[in-house]
């Protein structure tokens, strides 16, 4: 074993800041990464020493490009799928289509089942990078850099709102008119729930959704809409607390769904099979269906779109039991 080597029993987190939390304090830069923890194991983690070529304290200020790594212990970690669909690859981009349960990037929780796992397994050392995030349980595109230069081309791209996004998501109920718009600033989770975001007319930033039904079907007796989902601001969660702000809370939501409880009981393995039944899904009910953006190669605007999957599909038709 080498000096810097994650002893037996342990495993190295690899964090490389990215260039939109330029100037952040290093609390809050890894409170946004882990948000299951509580501030003060936050402040515990850093003052414990993280593996970096420089010293840090938790005010320090992260710039892009800065690499450090968390040790901790080796945990029995939940299976994810393995299968990567590319949709499209060139010297600048990759784009996938991201299966339902696959986390995006390594966790306390997931170390080795991650999106950018999968990749540096599928391409050693060549690059590719996820340039935006998606939530483990959400389905659909995720674009990649292949360069250093294509992930900070894009990563502008992304800041500056030069990106066009939609999602299908299923809902319940029966939302009356065709089209609706939520209008409701978004601020971060508590101390409590630092995962959950929540509506906050003082403290939360501009948020704004526009939705388009494009199916209303009633299963079991009970209501269900598909949507179209146009985020015209890029927030942690929009989506899914914009449709709970709606009365209309995506299918399968464990944070956002029927009962505030579901998610916390889900994480500490211990929700009963009647919420089960109740969430219908054993994943919410959103998709990442289209994403439209200039080539940070050529400049010309490219458009990639990804088919409703079959577990969402087999809900509307009337086939997929909890």
């Amino acid at each position: 074993m080498t000096e810097n080597e994650a002893p037996e029993g342990y495993i190295d987190i690899e964090y490389v800041v990215e260039p939109n939390y330029a100037g952040w304090r290093l609390e809050r830069y890894l409170g946004q990464k882990i948000r299951r923890l509580p501030r003060e194991r936050i402040l515990g983690i850093i003052q414990r020493g993280l593996l970096c070529e420089e010293r840090l304290k938790p005010s320090s200020l992260v710039y892009p490009g800065l690499i450090f790594r968390i040790r901790r212990r080796v945990s029995d970690e939940p299976e994810t799928p393995t299968e990567l669909p590319f949709l499209f690859q060139d010297d600048w981009l990759l784009v996938i289509d991201k299966p339902a349960g696959l986390p995006i990037h390594p966790s306390a929780r997931y170390q080795n089942g991650t999106l950018v796992t999968l990749l540096r397994e599928r391409f050693g050392e060549d690059f590719a990078e996820p340039a935006h995030r998606l939530d483990r349980e959400t389905s659909g595109l995720v674009v990649c850099g292949r360069t250093t230069e294509s992930c900070r081309v894009l990563g502008g791209l992304f800041l500056s709102r030069d990106v066009h996004k939609e999602y299908l998501a299923i809902c319940e109920g029966h939302p009356p008119e065709d089209t609706f718009a939520v209008d409701a600033p978004i601020a971060e989770g508590t101390e409590l729930i630092r995962i959950a975001v929540r509506i906050d007319a003082v403290e939360g930033k501009e948020s704004r959704t526009r939705f388009e039904v494009l199916q209303r079907f009633t299963r079991d007796g009970e209501p269900f809409a598909l949507l179209r989902c146009y985020p015209e601001t890029g927030r942690q969660h929009q989506i899914r607390i914009h449709l709970r702000e709606a009365g209309y809370p995506l299918v399968g939501d464990k944070m956002y769904g029927p009962d505030p409880g579901y998610f916390d009981r889900f994480s500490k393995h211990c929700l009963e099979p009647e919420a089960w039944v109740r969430l219908r899904l054993p994943r919410h009910a959103l998709h990442a269906a289209r994403i439209s953006f200039p080539h940070p190669g050529t400049g010309q605007r490219v458009t990639f779109d990804a088919p409703l999957p079959a577990d969402l599909e087999d809900f509307i038709a009337g086939q997929l039991r909890p």
